[in-house]
């Protein structure tokens, strides 16, 4: 999973690892909670609502991640947290992600200032993407109407008899920021999000990934997103870490959201001449403030004339982390996909 790391703030604020008793090895502190809350050194918990709380139960011996839970909402005021980051929720052994989710929809009506949630902070160095075993998050964004934010983390495989990640479509007033970050995003996702009725969203990031990894999405999967219809306050749309960026490349060239974007990322693919000339012979992308097309296969001379085309001074073009040679069986990577 390289080039995914823990975030450092989410939602404006500054991400903070809840102690565990019993557990002086973990959080930002680097001390863990006395049975009342407070820190063994006098010190004390943050105010709820100044952080993004962190919880995560992974090789911490017989903690379960509902014990974590439990003891997290006994302890910290849930009426006024902002913003909750999930990270690895198994013990020894890798789990699906269905308890965490039930956790959270079970005690929504403990957390009525909620605006953001991250759900499967992992790196590499605690589980691969692909090896995350997600489910249905559907539940989640229905239970939290207040939600503006939501990042997911996750592939689309199946593992034996539970689920994979998956959405239906929702309808939710507040939503403005949704990303879904994948090695394989399965294409019933995407027309899930779609489908979804949300006329608040403005920025929406779609880490497509491999078939290998479960990401089947095609170009029609995409269409209602490109009309523009669907969302009317989006602003950022990022359809990245595609094996089909050519084909996306193509579509947005005459898709008439792009209309309304101040920015678009197609970057994180394989992006190659195909792809350039159709945005070059496409509709203007000058009133974009800023087209991120990083890690790409374009040529050189391509690539040039996309950034003359553009020009810096008008739109903030970022064509870094080039790969001008297929490997010799003419295969393109993602910037992300195991």
């Amino acid at each position: 999973m390289t080039g995914i790391d823990h975030p450092e703030t989410f939602h404006g604020l500054p991400v903070h690892a809840f102690p565990c008793p019993g557990d002086a090895s973990r959080g930002v502190s680097g001390h863990a909670l006395t049975d009342s809350g407070s820190l063994p050194d006098g010190g004390a918990l943050p105010e709820a609502g100044s952080v993004a709380w962190r919880l995560e139960s992974a090789w911490r011996g017989d903690l379960t991640f509902g014990s974590l839970w439990q003891h997290f909402v006994d302890t910290v005021d849930t009426t006024r947290v902002r913003a909750l980051v999930i990270g690895a929720w198994w013990q020894e052994e890798y789990a699906s992600f269905t308890p965490v989710v039930e956790l959270l929809v079970s005690h929504a009506d403990r957390f009525p200032d909620l605006r953001a949630l991250f759900l499967a902070d992992v790196v590499g160095e605690e589980c691969e993407l692909s090896w995350l075993e997600m489910c249905d998050i559907t539940p989640v964004v229905e239970a939290f109407g207040q939600l503006e934010e939501v990042t997911v983390r996750g592939c689309g495989q199946q593992f034996g008899d539970r689920s994979s990640l998956d959405l239906r479509p929702v309808r939710h007033k507040a939503l403005k920021a949704l990303r879904f970050e994948s090695g394989g995003l399965p294409a019933r996702v995407v027309r899930a999000v779609a489908a979804s009725e949300l006329p608040a969203l403005e920025r929406l990031e779609l880490w497509l990934g491999v078939e290998e990894y479960g990401g089947d999405a095609s170009v029609a999967d995409l269409a209602p997103i490109l009309s523009g219809a669907g969302f009317p306050a989006l602003r950022h749309l990022g359809l990245q870490n595609s094996e089909i960026q050519d084909e996306i490349a193509a579509a947005v060239a005459s898709a008439p959201v792009v209309a309304q974007l101040e920015s678009l990322s197609l970057a994180m693919g394989t992006l190659g001449d195909e792809g350039a000339e159709a945005l070059l012979q496409g509709q203007p992308l000058t009133h974009l403030a800023s087209l991120d097309l990083h890690h790409h296969y374009m040529s050189e001379p391509l690539a040039e004339r996309l950034t003359e085309l553009l020009g810096p001074d008008r739109v903030n073009t970022d064509i870094d982390d080039a790969d001008w040679d297929d490997d010799e069986d003419g295969h393109r990577y993602v910037a992300i996909d195991e």
